[in-house]
Parts: structure tokens; C-alpha cells; sequence
């Protein structure tokens, strides 16, 4: 993790020295989080995730600030059944299913996230902001919740920053749905919640 979040601040300042002096609507950032389901009898999903990030000042009032984010995303996640009941005997070959899904998994997800973020501004240096997001993923393991391959991941996002000059720290408590919206098979999908750090440059 140290050595990613170190490569990303070297990638920013590397930006700033090619960069022109006039400020662009353009900011570049680098997030980590980690989270977990809600407290529930069905299963566990652990996860913490990398996130890089591309936010656009779309527009900005006296009092409020609008921006538009991307933010391609790697999640690594250890899934597990607990009810094996959540596998009914109408599932074909439910036994070795239920003997399957109540091992501890692995679970990789790669999402591309695009939101909307209204900032407040908080005196000269602090923000707080709504985030909402919405983008497609790949997921590479099948489990009883969801189908192996193509979903979606829905976040909504409370955010507070801190600015030091055109740096930006930035802390984002967030719950998280994913699920396929009925392509396959399997779409009862996770919800999670998770908090995330991040820093970003103004370009």
C-alpha cells in the first residue's frame, strides 16, 4: 500500500512540474478504503479497494460547488456463506453448491464509478460534500449472491476535506450496493459499508 500511495504522489508531482501556473478545472487524486457488509446471518464480505481518481469543476455558486467524478477501482474482497440454507434444494446440484459457497472466497472486482459531488465549503481550507455514483464492474468469481462477470456498483458518499494549498486530504465515510440488475443468474449482490482516504491535486 505504501509503496502505491508513494508511486501516486510522485505521479502528481510529476503533473505540477509539467503543469502550467494557471489553475485548470482538472484534479487528480489517489484513494484507499476498506469496509464490510451489514451485520447480517446470511454471509460475510470483507474488502479494502484502491481508487484513482478524476474530478472535474463543472460548475461553482457563492455557496456550493459541483463536480464530476471517475474513478476506476480495484476491489479485493473475501467473501463467505454462512446460512447454507440461502441455497435451496431447487438449485440443480444444491448440495455441492451449498459445500462450495460456504468456503471462504476471494473475489476481485475492477469498476468504473462516475459521480455527481456537491461541495459545501467550510472557510477558506475545509469542505463537506454528497457524493453519489454509479458505474459498471467485472467481477471474477461467482458466488450465491451474485453471478461471475458483468454488475453494477452503486455508491452514495458523505465527505469531509482539508486543502493545503492545491492539495487536497480528503476522508469518505460510504455504503455500497452491488449487483448485476438480473444479467445473470445470481443477483441477490452485497451491501457494505466503508470508509475511504484519499489525497488529490488541483492541476
Amino acid at each position: 500500500m505504501t509503496r502505491k500511495l508513494l508511486l501516486s504522489l510522485l505521479f502528481l508531482l510529476g503533473v505540477k512540474m509539467a503543469g502550467q501556473e494557471r489553475n485548470s478545472h482538472f484534479s487528480l487524486g489517489f484513494n484507499y478504503g476498506f469496509g464490510g457488509e451489514f451485520n447480517n446471518r446470511n454471509y460475510t464480505f470483507t474488502n479494502h479497494f484502491y481508487k484513482f481518481q478524476i474530478y472535474y469543476n463543472l460548475k461553482e455558486t457563492k455557496y456550493f460547488q459541483y463536480q464530476i467524478l471517475v474513478q476506476p477501482e480495484i476491489n479485493f474482497a473475501k467473501h463467505q456463506l454462512l446460512n447454507f440454507y440461502f441455497v435451496k434444494p431447487e438449485t440443480p446440484n444444491y448440495q455441492q453448491k451449498r459445500d462450495e459457497y460456504t468456503q471462504l472466497k476471494d473475489v476481485r472486482e475492477y469498476v468504473l464509478n462516475c459521480g455527481f459531488l456537491i461541495r459545501k465549503p467550510i472557510g477558506k481550507v475545509c469542505s463537506i460534500y454528497v457524493l453519489g455514483s454509479i458505474g459498471p464492474m467485472i467481477t471474477d468469481t461467482e458466488t450465491e449472491r451474485m453471478s461471475k462477470g458483468f454488475a453494477f456498483a452503486d455508491v452514495l458518499a458523505l465527505g469531509f476535506t482539508a486543502d493545503y494549498k492545491k492539495l487536497q486530504f480528503d476522508v469518505r465515510p460510504s455504503v455500497r450496493h452491488v449487483s448485476n440488475a438480473g444479467l445473470g443468474s445470481s443477483n441477490a449482490g452485497y451491501n457494505t459499508k466503508n470508509i475511504e482516504f484519499g489525497i488529490s491535486y488541483q492541476l
